[in-house]
């Protein structure tokens, strides 16, 4: 299928989905795709098999944006994976192509503008054990909780840190499941000198302290201040180790809390998913506390390439709020109506205040990723230690798509999106660099893995199109 929009917007989380509505309200024909069923996100992720959902305050600003989507007019390609995105020249101008793959096979999308509203990935800091079965992120129980209402297990420790912790921990615990131990990177007075920030905003203080709360009255002991030393287990997770942290998560002398489980929760906050950006080449700058490489954009939020936009957790980990406003005023541009958008600015300044305020609790710890032990995989498709990192700058390797060529980092399913953070926070901390400057991880398709059978689809030889010989 071929089909030409005024604009594409990839991800329908709730800046994708708002930029794209916004849009349509002014007549524009636009496409949103997103690889889930619906629309959502991570955030307010629609309930699937049948499970009815917790009907919470969350749960009702998705399914408001559900209908809001199905009213709109917009063009859906749900379930459909994007793998291929390239900015040509054609007969009316240079158009986005956008290809993907869907449950009726290929489709390839075409716009002047397209707007990419991935998200982010989810960061767990590698310790000795995380690979094993049985430990899992705080974003994948977040979504067995929400959307099939299932718990990770049975005797569960939750560790990491930012607001999800807490969310995970007191939803595990209203389900019934046991939850061992809660383990928080940050102490306690890291919350206090920003509860001055975090009330500026009632309903998430209030959504926090309930989730505090509750954890407490369950009586799940809390330890302030620690993280994750191992996981052990024969074949799977079942006994974690967690010790004190110093205020950068560097583990410090202190008594050690072992506990037997058969499940392990961590995440150590957001990294952005910048790949469709970066295999259009818009210029990109590291910001550790916006969750790594992000895209340059003007007040429109267009970036270096025309026309191109980026909002969202993808151009810089804040949250749902500052995600959905972004949307709006990007649909509003794509509306032709610029005064509109602008009028959305001083809303959208103070809410990046109150997402600053938080941003420190969620960035990588550069101290904690220094204390990986040397036989740790920190590259888990390519099984890649963090000795293996270290030899491959003793011998020469520079720039970060050079180490990529010597240990085949990020070659593996997940194309680095959950080891590059890591990855580059080692090299740029061997070689005395800062992070900007030992280079970004290449972009390039397929942006997922597909299956290539399911590209081709069937066809036969004698219908292949075969180019004239070059002239000698």
């Amino acid at each position: 299928m071929n089909r030409a929009f005024d604009a594409i917007v990839i991800g329908a989380g709730p800046a994708g989905a708002e930029a794209a509505v916004t849009a349509a309200a002014y007549g524009q024909n636009i496409a949103l795709i997103d690889e889930q069923p619906a629309a959502g996100g991570q955030v307010w992720r629609t309930p699937t098999g049948g499970f009815p959902g917790k009907g919470d305050g969350a749960a009702r600003a998705g399914d408001d944006l559900r209908r809001r989507v199905a009213a709109s007019g917009v063009k859906v390609f749900f379930g459909h994976r994007v793998w291929s995105v390239l900015h040509q020249g054609g007969e009316a101008g240079r158009v986005f192509r956008t290809d993907a793959l869907g449950p009726d096979g290929t489709v390839a999308l075409t716009a002047p503008a397209l707007v990419v509203a991935t998200g982010a990935h989810e960061r767990v800091t590698p310790f000795q054990g995380w690979t094993l079965p049985g430990v899992i992120g705080l974003a994948a129980a977040t979504i067995l909780l929400k959307s099939q209402g299932i718990a990770p297990g049975k005797r569960v420790v939750v560790a990491g840190c930012g607001p999800l912790l807490w969310a995970v921990a007191a939803g595990l615990a209203k389900t019934g499941v046991q939850v061992a131990a809660v383990a928080d990177l940050s102490r306690r007075d890291a919350w206090l000198k920003r509860l001055s920030a975090i009330l500026r905003r009632p309903s998430l203080a209030l959504d926090g302290a309930a989730w505090m709360a509750r954890t407490a009255f369950s009586g799940v002991p809390v330890y302030w201040g620690h993280g994750v030393r191992r996981a052990e287990g024969e074949g799977e997770v079942s006994r974690v180790t967690i010790g004190p942290v110093d205020t950068d998560g560097a583990p410090v002398a202190g008594r050690e809390h072992s506990f037997d489980i058969d499940t392990l929760v961590v995440g150590h906050g957001l990294t952005t998913a910048s790949e469709v950006t970066r295999l259009l080449r818009a210029r990109h700058h590291f910001d550790r506390r916006r969750g790594g490489w992000i895209p340059e954009v003007d007040g429109s939020f267009e970036a270096s390439v025309s026309l191109l936009y980026a909002i969202g957790d993808g151009a810089g980990v804040r949250g749902q709020r500052l995600a959905t406003l972004a949307g709006r005023h990007v649909g509003l541009t794509l509306a032709g109506r610029p005064a509109e958008a602008a009028a959305l600015n001083a809303t959208i300044a103070c809410e990046a205040r109150f997402s600053d305020a938080l941003a420190d609790l969620l960035a990588q710890r550069p101290a904690q990723v220094a204390a990986i032990a040397s036989d740790t995989i920190v590259c888990r498709c390519e099984d890649v230690t963090r000795r293996e990192i270290d030899e491959a700058i003793d011998a020469g390797a520079d720039e970060i798509n050079q180490l990529k060529h010597f240990t085949r980092c990020g070659m593996g399913p997940c194309q680095s999106r959950y080891c590059a953070d890591t990855v580059e926070e080692l090299m740029a901390r061997k070689l005395g660099k800062e992070r900007g400057l030992i280079g970004q991880w290449t972009g390039r398709p397929p942006l997922r893995p597909v299956m290539l059978g399911e590209l081709i689809g069937d066809f036969r030889y004698e219908d292949i199109p075969i180019p004239e010989p070059a002239p000698l």
